[in-house]
């Protein structure tokens, strides 16, 4: 029988615990020796200089371990919003994940936004609510705060116990035992609790979670439902199906309390890891598998996480293919690969985020036709660097890999969920240097489906970022990893334009000997909100590839620039009234006559610019209270939210994304270090500058 095969991540809001519960995982299964601290800088999980320094995941690392004969891959995601795109893309590779709840904040804005990711990628989910070390946290409150603000209702599996107000034990409800520490500060089972006389209280607590869960289970099966109605006892092995039905539900939850930074109820959480998630699905039996995340190591290269769709031997696997196993930054060598498992792999090929490679005796030809559709599509992209689409009206949308599908049937990409915010000018340090850098930039690009690179024909060009994080890590490890030595400027607001008013039609004419061709265009703005840019033209009925790739890369150029500078032109319709060229004309003249054509277009007078605004969820001790809602409002915040319980003051306030540059700083100097807070988009309205 093969071992059963669990893949699973690990969300949370920031400083949740979030990697300190990954550390204890690894430690209980036997992985590491002892748990990393964050703080120490000495997590596992987190590899990288850059998230030692800060005490933050930045990459999705993977881990392995084993337990009760099960193989879990274990990815721990980014709880940081600038690197939310990671999160996304480990959900494409999991059958399960653990949503960290921190019981001295409850539920945050990032744990919403995770429990939401994970109910639309329909990934089963077991909440760990953490930090109950500290009595002065309710564990009780915790769970009416998640009933109220995620909608479930959490089914409580493990219970703290305190002595002399420290938690010195678990009760696990299921098993209706009480696990404490080794010596090894390795959680064990208590034997002896049950004769113990003075244990009537806890036995009592045990009976009382464990009847309801006999409750909540008896709605998802009968013979629990029969047994709770004649007042009879439920047997575990029972509660356990009913409770996997009820897992599999919207309504419920799993839920296990604890303590990751004090090792409790960690042993209760990773059973139950292997009780109630799914198995690994099924996989076409001609697909290889599938690539999940890309990554770069200084002298090795690029290389790709993978989920294998087959089981292989090393003798079977396709010529110039390497898998390995990846343990923080080392690769392991395996000699077999098993369906479902998720490997580092080493291709003959370049590979892209969400490439599935297929497997049949010419390996490798349906991935160089999709990388050559990609080419023949030139650039015809799907998305400029806001988000946008260039669609042609009344045919087909074309994918990021140049593949059509109908109108309004195209998944969306996970880079579609991201619009940059900031963008930054960067420039070689060396002028020898630049196409190296260039190359680079355009690795990370790959890597990171949140950040896009905009090149300027001056020799320099811009990052376009989600956050300020995400640029200083970027910069970082285009130094560490690729050895790129660059002068990058401060980062600025990656504003909107929008079209006033109607404008054109214009006409433009380009010559280079004997190439003439001509252009009449004109441009309206799209009605409401919508991001898209669009094209008309009934010459694109019978014009060649090579022609319409030059003109919608034009298009897409021109807009990606803007008209004044400061971020793209959205919303956008070009109608084409006439396009004509002679035989042999290349794509890049074509494209200078479009390009030339849009600058005579569109005129600064012509846009109106749009800033971002961000929504600021805060708390902090409420003597800070006031000077912190002060810093706010002179940064042209309007606070729409005030709560407080008489010790910690609550607030969400709307503040332009141009005022809260550094704000990390100034408000941890007005409250001392103890306000938290976290930033999510919140859309964009007419400037006012």
């Amino acid at each position: 029988m093969k071992q059963p095969i669990r893949n699973i991540a690990i969300l949370a809001h920031v400083d949740a615990g979030k990697t300190t519960l990954s550390e204890r995982i690894l430690f209980a299964a036997g992985e590491i020796h002892r748990p990393g601290r964050v703080e120490d800088g000495l997590a596992t999980m987190d590899y990288m200089p850059e998230e030692k320094e800060r005490g933050i995941t930045i990459e999705s690392g993977v881990a392995h371990f084993e337990w009760k004969n099960t193989w879990f891959n274990f990815i721990d995601t980014p709880g940081h919003v600038d690197f939310g795109a990671e999160v996304d893309m480990a959900l494409t590779a999991v059958e399960g994940a653990v949503l960290v709840v921190s019981a001295a904040s409850g539920v945050e804005t990032q744990t919403l936004a995770s429990f939401r990711k994970l109910r639309e990628s329909r990934v089963r989910t077991i909440l760990f609510v953490n930090k109950l070390d500290n009595p002065d946290y309710s564990l009780d409150e915790t769970l009416i705060n998640i009933e109220e603000t995620l909608g479930v209702r959490p089914v409580l599996m493990s219970v703290p116990q305190f002595k002399n107000g420290k938690m010195c034990a678990m009760l696990d409800v299921l098993s209706q035992s009480r696990l404490v520490h080794s010596e090894s500060g390795i959680e064990i089972l208590d034997d002896g609790w049950e004769s113990d006389a003075g244990a009537t209280e806890e036995r009592t607590l045990l009976k009382k979670y464990y009847d309801e869960a006999v409750e909540f289970a008896s709605n998802f099966d009968d013979e629990i439902l029969s047994l709770a109605l004649e007042n009879k006892p439920v047997p575990p092995k029972m509660l356990l199906r009913g409770l996997k039905a009820l897992a599999a539900s919207d309504e419920y939850v799993i839920c296990y309390a604890g303590s990751a930074l004090e090792g409790f109820g960690i042993r209760s959480l990773v059973t139950a890891l292997s009780f109630f998630l799914p198995e690994v699905p099924t996989f076409d039996e001609n697909e290889l598998g599938q690539v999940v995340r890309l990554r770069h190591f200084r002298g090795v290269g690029e290389i790709s996480l993978f989920r294998s769709h087959v089981d292989l031997l090393r003798r079977d696997w396709p010529a110039g293919f390497e898998f390995s196993r990846l343990k923080a930054n080392m690769l392991l060598p395996v000699d077999e690969i098993r369906a479902g498992d998720i490997y580092a792999m080493v291709s003959p090929f370049e590979t892209e985020l969400g490439q599935v490679i297929y497997l049949n005796s010419e390996l490798g030809i349906r991935n160089e036709e999709l990388n050559a559709g990609r080419d023949a599509a030139g650039l015809m992209q799907s998305e400029n660097a806001a988000g946008t689409s260039l669609r042609a009206e009344g045919e087909a949308i074309y994918n990021a890999v140049g593949t059509a599908a109908q109108n309004g049937n195209v998944a969306p990409s996970i880079s579609e969920n991201y619009l940059p915010l900031l963008q930054t000018r960067v420039e070689c340090v060396r002028t020898e240097d630049y196409a190296h850098v260039e190359r680079s930039l355009s690795v990370l690009a790959r890597m990171d489906p949140s950040f896009r690179v905009q090149k300027d024909d001056g020799g320099f060009w811009y990052l376009h970022t989600v956050g300020e994080v995400q640029l200083d890590v970027l910069l970082a490890r285009l130094k560490r990893e690729f050895g790129c030595e660059v002068r990058a400027g401060s980062p600025e607001v990656r504003w909107q334009e929008r079209l006033c008013r109607e404008v054109g039609p214009v006409e433009n004419t380009f010559q280079i000997g004997p190439h003439k061709m001509s252009i009449s265009i004109s441009a309206s703005p799209l009605e409401g909100d919508a991001h898209d840019i669009r094209l008309s033209a009934e010459f694109m009925e019978k014009a060649p590839l090579e022609i319409l790739a030059g003109v919608r890369s034009a298009l897409l150029e021109s807009t990606e620039v803007g008209v004044l500078g400061k971020g793209p032109l959205v919303g956008v319709r070009f109608e084409v009234h006439r396009f004509e060229w002679t035989e042999g004309a290349l794509p890049p003249m074509i494209k200078k006559c479009c390009a030339d054509a849009v600058a005579k277009l569109v005129k600064p007078a012509d846009v109106q610019l749009y800033e971002p605004v961000m929504e600021l969820s805060l708390e902090c001790p409420v003597n800070f209270a006031g000077l912190v809602t002060g810093d706010i409002q002179a940064r042209d915040g309007k606070v729409k939210e005030i709560e407080g319980d008489g010790k910690t003051h609550f607030l969400k306030a709307d503040v332009p994304l141009r005022k809260i540059f550094g704000y990390a700083t100034g408000v941890r100097s007005i409250s001392k270090g103890t306000a938290l807070y976290s930033m999510k988009l919140l859309g964009y309205r007419p400037a006012t500058v």
